[in-house]
């Protein structure tokens, strides 16, 4: 009984100490930031093109690119702290970094937890198609083979607005799916528009997106009651989605446009 009790303490002060580090989050202003000289910003590594590692195995992509732009902005230096999907919020929580560019979708759960700034990305699922293929809508996919990964994003979106009697079919992953449509045994295909640009340079001028299935913004996320960081994030999106900076580094890194957010 004695050793249980010892171990029941040690699991309460763990949880106190959790919820303690939890409670103690640092809320910073930029002044803060450009006074200490440098930025600690976690991004993935392991979610390409947004987030990867160059040759050097450095963290590099799309949310990096964005990252030290804002560091350019700002006159601080950027150190790129790499974070997986699960720990990507409570790293932030905890203050081992200061922001997050991680490719985090802006869901409402999400929000309970963190601060969202503007979307400074977006991954856009489309319905990809030939260009000769009258496709402008859901109800014109029923006499139609419709391809996509099996239980991805798109076969989630897809499986939603399909007609019923539309025959679709599930490949393990999308560059089977790719294949499918550049061979003809699929009409079209459910995909990113990452994927569609790579389709795009092997059969140049012959497929193109019909309509939209799906759009997940991703925004800057922050500790909450971060008012002036939050505002400070909000001009640097604005200043650089109205000049060209972030669509050019999405060209970049994704071979299309950035999409029009709200």
């Amino acid at each position: 009984m004695q050793h249980l009790s010892r171990r029941a303490f040690a699991a309460l002060g763990l949880a106190a100490g959790l919820a303690l580090a939890a409670t103690t989050a640092i809320a910073q202003a930029p002044e803060d930031l450009k006074k200490k000289g440098e930025i600690n910003v976690g991004l993935l590594v392991d979610f390409p093109p947004y987030g990867t590692t160059n040759a050097q195995n450095q963290p590099d992509g799309y949310d990096a690119d964005v990252a030290r732009l804002l560091g350019k902005d700002w006159g601080v230096k950027v150190n790129l702290v790499p974070v997986t999907g699960p720990n990507r919020i409570p790293f932030l929580l905890t203050n081992k970094v200061d922001l997050l560019v991680a490719s985090l979708a802006i869901t409402p759960e999400r929000a309970k937890q963190v601060q969202f700034s503007k979307p400074y990305s977006a991954a856009t699922i489309v319905l990809y198609g030939p260009k000769k293929a009258a496709i402008k809508g859901p109800a014109d996919l029923k006499p139609l083979k419709i391809g996509v990964a099996r239980a991805s994003t798109q076969d989630v979106a897809l499986t939603q607005i399909a007609p019923q009697g539309t025959e679709i079919r599930r490949f393990d992953d999308d560059a089977s799916a790719m294949q499918a449509l550049i061979a003809g045994q699929v009409d079209a295909i459910g995909c990113s528009t990452t994927v569609a640009a790579q389709i795009n340079k092997r059969q140049p001028d012959t497929f193109e997106p019909k309509f939209v299935l799906k759009q997940q913004e991703m925004a800057v996320a922050m500790r909450p009651g971060q008012d002036a960081l939050l505002k400070a994030v909000n001009d640097f999106v604005a200043k650089n989605t109205a000049n060209g900076e972030l669509n050019k580094l999405y060209r970049k890194w994704l071979e299309t446009d950035l999409p029009k957010m709200q």
